[in-house]
């Protein structure tokens, strides 16, 4: 789950100060260094132990979509958008599926980081109920919008350094466990990567499917096309870079958490939501536990917070050009200039969501449109540097194609209920614009993020 950062930035005379190792941080901060702790349990239940497997399996299908973001931010600098790469490249209506099927997951994003942080605080305050945690984050999420309170790129990049902290905190403590008292001998040290007793490559797929929402946001880097040194190299790089960086720390974080905790027997449903802290309290005590249940609590609340905000604006931007009813999802208070009752409407979807939904569905449900987005992205970079481009581009068709084979190859392995409910979503979104739009050009409709 990302981590929103400010971007805002003047639309002329942007001064392209920011070389490579500054984006690789920002996608670091974006992304943020715990994040394959929230989904650690889901994907270890799913693909019976085999999680550093689904990471890096993952982390491939990442890799290629990563080169595919890289090579079309160099033909579209200003978008860095996948509905403007998919809308430009294939169809305007391709595009607009995109980008309906992104805002479903800046709606997903607070449900289940609300459902994260429930579970979460229920680790501290056990004596109060989830049901009481739900709506408490819900109306922080919701009030906080409401008064536009949002974080800076600054904020953002101290808490980035204080998880990542954590991180190294919590891989001292697990190596002096395994050390000490779990002690593997001989094959037990690839058990995380490859356990017979319990491999189905099925459900090593799925688990896959999931561990994807470790990478979600890497894309955010081909927004700064316009801010940085050499953008045709650098932007590319980054990405790549990034999405490997992720994938290594992700595969450490859960190959120590497995060898110190196997996990032949799944996790009960009352900790598979915050399975890693669970692990963290073998390793270090009650000091770990309530130290990385704070910082995932916190990374939750920040992402949850920053995504309500991000589909409230996007909402208003397709209200602005009359893509939704203007006259409710168009319109800003007039004196906080927040788009006010879209901000409302997802504080109530997000309550709803978080009783009707379980962290795993969510999650699977998110990354079906994710998938959406990358499967588009890959198709995108396949058609312009093979069959528009004369630009010479090595492996052109090759990456893109493999991007597209084993995204698509991932996506189908979402549980069955995540790709009906995609589909339901999808659907929706198709009747809604042509009942809204009529005959006015699908290119039209807005998804940008207005300032």
């Amino acid at each position: 789950m990302d981590t929103t950062v400010d971007r805002s930035v003047e639309p002329l005379g942007l001064r392209r100060t920011l070389k490579l190792r500054h984006l690789i941080l920002y996608g670091i901060i974006i992304i943020q260094p715990t994040a394959p702790m929230s989904i650690y349990g889901v994907v270890s239940n799913a693909a019976r132990g085999h999680v550093v497997t689904t990471i890096l399996i993952a982390m491939v299908a990442m890799l290629f979509t990563a080169v595919s973001y890289g090579r079309m931010a160099r033909v579209y600098p200003s978008a860095g958008s996948a509905y403007t790469y998919v809308g430009k490249e294939i169809h305007p209506l391709a595009g607009y599926v995109v980008g309906w099927s992104m805002l479903m997951d800046y709606m997903l994003n607070p449900i289940i980081c609300a459902i994260w942080c429930s579970a979460a605080a229920q680790n501290i305050l056990p004596q109060i109920p989830y049901a009481a945690w739900a709506v408490a984050f819900v109306l922080v999420f919701t009030g906080l919008n409401l008064r536009g309170v949002q974080t800076s790129s600054r904020v953002n990049a101290l808490l980035a350094l204080g998880m990542s902290i954590v991180v190294v905190v919590f891989i001292a403590y697990a190596i002096r466990y395994i050390a000490l008292v779990a002690r593997p001998v001989g094959g037990q040290w690839l058990l995380p990567f490859y356990d017979p007793a319990t491999f189905a490559p099925g459900l090593l797929f799925h688990g896959a499917s999931i561990a994807v929402l470790t990478y979600i946001g890497f894309d955010g880097i081909s927004t700064m096309s316009e801010e940085v040194e050499n953008p045709r190299r650098n932007i590319l790089l980054a990405t790549v870079i990034t999405c490997f960086a992720i994938g290594v720390l992700s595969a450490i974080e859960v190959y120590l958490a497995q060898l110190a905790w196997p996990a032949r027997i799944p996790f009960p449903a009352s900790m598979v939501d915050t399975a890693y802290v669970q692990v963290a309290l073998r390793v270090g005590g009650k000091f770990l536990f309530q130290l990385l249940n704070a910082t995932l609590l916190i990374a939750n609340m920040g992402s949850g917070i920053a995504a309500q905000f991000g589909a409230a604006r996007l909402l208003y931007g397709m209200g602005r050009t009359d893509a939704l009813p203007k006259r409710f999802f168009g319109v800003l208070d007039a004196k906080t200039r927040i788009p006010r009752n879209n901000v409302l409407l997802l504080g109530a979807i997000t309550l709803v969501g978080t009783f009707l939904l379980t962290f795993e569905k969510g999650a699977e449900l998110l990354n079906f449109g994710a998938f959406i987005a990358f499967i588009g992205v890959n198709a995108a970079a396949l058609i312009h540097y093979k069959f528009r481009s004369h630009e010479k581009v090595a492996f052109a068709a090759l990456s893109p194609l493999c991007g597209l084979v084993v995204c698509t190859f991932i996506w189908l392995n979402l549980n069955l209920d995540a790709k009906l409910l995609g589909a339901a979503w999808v659907g929706v979104g198709l009747l809604l614009y042509f009942v809204m739009k009529g005959n006015k050009p699908l290119a039209a409709v807005e998804w940008s993020d207005p300032s």
